[in-house]
């Protein structure tokens, strides 16, 4: 039986104004599993309006910052506690394996603890200036900040953008994606006896296109935040253009794992297999482009097809399964009509393209996908599939390499494998993307920017880089007399 769940607004949880709600379902199988309030503009002007009210009463964002921290703290520790049940909700939601699932958690709370550290670490500076004066600055909150969150990972991203938020004084409406809204409501009831005070924290659900657009477009909310594709990063960001209102942008990716023939392969295999099967491919920063030597091509492609065979694919709740569902299979159908295309290009299928059958067959799942002789214009190169379908293309030569990885509209993370030390920092020097991985892919930590160059998006996620964004500068001149 599904359960009915309500939305957070200034510290009540509650329906929309409509009484109107949406279906939630468990892509593994078709069946709703809740409803939630489907928020309207009014709605969206009312946790505005509690956001702004919280603000004002300068409760937190005057709160002595060390005290912010230790409430941050206490929502880390709430959200250990309560991470393997937040786990089975976001993979009964999302379709994802119930072991990514929990890992994703508990690096939010990793992430928690690691921004509860910058609370009382966010510092000005003086200047010298002539004459007799004193000249300085103050890092204050940004304000009331909105942040879009993406449905591949409802919770980890959403934390990732909340935590520094209210590091930094800020208060928080989090909009969580239409289809995976249920473990972040979970988890803002999981930390209600933080200590957070009324009102900074409102979790809001809805459509993207009514709730996010009107969040985006409002003159009452300072900074915006979106984990999205780069269509829906261009929207709000016209639209944050009409307020001048500062955004992050984290968009799309179509990351390269750059393979040379002195690399180890065997560890190759596997980490390239985490990097594109992984929550079924549905990953900004999968690695979908295999750009790997001519001489170890065939070697890795084995390799890797023999390490694939050991993800079975089912629902994220099962025992053993490393594959779970697509979050739809509206979306999977756009992922095999994209993979189609590439065939027709003439790229050859190694293994999989297919979608399981027998008990799977209700499901939104999708058999793991490698395809051979893509070339560097072809669709499976250059297309974001965001699905389980890995695309392998070879080099000859170093500047070859460079060239295709470079390829690319997106720049968010590419990986590069050698033992040639020089090599590797040449290529991570060239790359065009914000992150580059040695030896290892995907990888990144609270402390280390997330960050995407060209289509990839605006701005940095994770990191002390993060703060600044919900900080802004004043400066203050003093004349002594």
């Amino acid at each position: 039986m599904a359960n009915d769940e309500l939305m957070l607004i200034g510290n009540e949880w509650c329906a929309s104004e409509s009484g109107e709600s949406m279906d939630i379902h468990d892509p593994s199988c078709g069946e709703v599993i809740a409803t939630v309030p489907r928020s309207n503009t009014v709605d969206v002007e009312k946790a505005i309006e509690a956001s702004r009210l919280a603000l004002k009463e300068s409760s937190w964002a005057n709160m002595d910052p060390a005290g912010r921290g230790r409430i941050l703290q206490k929502m880390a520790q709430l959200t250990y506690a309560a991470a393997k049940d937040l786990a089975k909700i976001e993979s009964q939601n999302n379709g994802k394996t119930f072991r990514e699932a929990l890992s994703e958690i508990r690096f939010g709370a990793w992430t928690l603890e690691y921004f509860a550290g910058w609370s009382d670490k966010v510092e000005g500076s003086t200047i010298p200036v002539p004459g007799n004066r004193l000249n300085y600055t103050l890092r204050q909150p940004l304000g009331v900040t909105a942040h879009i969150i993406p449905w591949n990972f409802p919770l980890q991203l959403a934390i990732r953008s909340i935590a520094p938020a209210l590091a930094s004084g800020c208060t928080v409406i989090a909009k969580p994606a239409s289809l995976t809204p249920l473990s972040l409501l979970a988890w803002a009831k999981a930390v209600e006896s933080s200590g957070l005070p009324s009102g900074v924290l409102q979790v809001i659900t809805g459509p993207g296109g009514e709730v996010g657009n009107a969040l985006a477009g409002s003159a009452s909310v300072d900074g915006i935040v979106l984990t999205g594709g780069v269509s829906t990063g261009k929207q709000v960001m016209q639209r944050a253009a009409e307020n001048l209102t500062p955004v992050t942008l984290e968009l799309g990716g179509k990351g390269a794992n750059v393979v040379f023939a002195d690399a180890n392969l065997r560890y190759c295999a596997k980490a390239v297999c985490f990097g594109i099967f992984m929550n079924a491919g549905q990953m900004c920063w999968a690695g979908s482009r295999l750009i790997v030597h001519e001489d170890v091509a065939d070697e890795l492609i084995e390799n890797i097809v023999n390490e694939i065979k050991k993800w079975p694919v089912g629902p994220g709740l099962s025992e053993g399964v490393r594959i779970g569902s697509l979050v739809s299979k509206s979306h999977r159908q756009s992922v095999l009509d994209l993979l189609q295309k590439g065939l027709e290009q003439g790229n050859e299928l190694v293994i999989g393209g297919g979608c399981p059958g027998g008990d799977l067959e209700s499901g939104a799942f999708m058999e793991a996908t490698i395809v051979k002789s893509v070339g560097k214009d072809d669709i499976l190169f250059q297309e974001e599939l965001f699905g389980p379908v890995l695309a392998v293309t070879t080099f000859s030569t170093e500047a070859e390499a460079l060239e295709l990885a470079n390829a690319s509209e997106f720049g968010l993370l590419n990986g590069v494998w050698t033992q040639n030390l020089g090599l590797a920092h040449r290529m991570a020097r060239d790359i065009e993307s914000g992150m580059v991985s040695i030896n290892e892919y995907p990888i990144t930590f609270p402390q280390t920017a997330f960050t995407g160059w060209k289509a990839s998006g605006i701005g940095i996620e994770q990191s002390a880089d993060a703060m600044r964004f919900y900080t802004r500068v004043k400066n203050v001149n003093v004349n002594l007399g």
